[in-house]
């Protein structure tokens, strides 16, 4: 019996592209604004377990960088991101397997919260599933019109449990709910009425309005933005009491900052603060 012909042609044309370039790409410029592009647009974006580690690696090395002060998690392509890799996924069915994968996305979205400084989605199409997840991840969100959101997970038989964990600290528990048990699209003005993103612009403006976003973040001390970032996701998960304690504390801790010293002094004496130049977050 001769053994079955196999030609180029059967190996995935996915797989091909991403021997050829990285799956995210990085830039930074002189103010210290960080781009991470999601370059798999013949795959939707979709957070393969390559891609997964990608972002984990770039946002470890964020948080070590002095130099960066703003991240903007854009994408290549029509979608924003399609979620995860179903096609890998259903490659390796076992429970092993879809518990570390699982894990491994989950650990890449709280390192988004854990930067000390802030990640813009710049939502220029799709994003479903794990990339509606990833959209709420991110400290602030700008979409383009034509944008669309989902956690559809239901659709095919998986409640997106995952993603429900961030979209229920975004909007609404009955909206998320909604949106989780029917897996129905809604456009960009409804995620901005409901919540889930910041801003709604023509696609032709998205860059100059992140923009926006980026340079207001930027002419504020990097100091009192990291502590700020960090204090805003702890007491959400406290008690009354306790977030006012916590806050308290953190409020004085900010005030010793040099940043606050000479951003108080400077009103005082009615005149521009004079950032300090190199100022390390907590």
């Amino acid at each position: 019996m001769k053994a079955p012909f196999v030609s180029i042609e059967t190996v995935s044309n996915e797989k091909l592209l991403e021997r050829e370039e990285p799956v995210v790409l990085r830039s930074q410029n002189a103010r210290g604004a960080v781009t991470l592009t999601l370059n798999r647009p013949h795959a939707f974006n979709a957070l393969s377990e390559a891609m997964l580690a990608a972002l984990q690696h770039e946002f470890d090395a964020i948080g070590e960088d002095e130099s960066a002060r703003v991240v903007v998690l854009a994408a290549d392509g029509k979608a924003f991101c399609a979620g995860h890799d179903l096609k890998e996924m259903r490659a390796k069915p076992s429970l092993e397997y879809y518990e570390r994968l699982f894990r491994q996305c989950s650990e890449m979205m709280l390192g988004i919260q854990r930067l000390p400084v802030p990640v813009i989605a710049r939502v220029q199409g799709v994003a479903t599933a794990a990339g509606c997840q990833l959209v709420a991840m991110c400290d602030l969100a700008v979409a383009a019109s034509t944008a669309k959101f989902a956690v559809s997970g239901v659709n095919l038989g998986l409640f997106c449990s995952s993603p429900g964990v961030a979209l229920s600290r975004n909007i609404l528990r009955k909206a998320a709910f909604e949106m989780l048990i029917t897996g129905q699209f809604i456009s960009a003005e409804e995620a901005k009425v409901r919540g889930l993103i910041n801003r709604v612009v023509e696609p032709e403006h998205l860059e100059a309005e992140v923009e926006k976003l980026v340079a207001a973040i930027i002419a504020k001390p990097r100091v009192a933005v990291a502590m700020g970032k960090e204090f805003f996701y702890r007491q959400i998960e406290l008690g009354i009491a306790s977030a006012y304690e916590s806050a308290a504390q953190t409020m004085a801790c900010n005030m010793m900052d040099e940043a606050a010293l000479e951003g108080v002094q400077a009103f005082i004496d009615k005149r521009p603060a004079s950032w300090p130049k190199h100022t390390k977050s907590p």
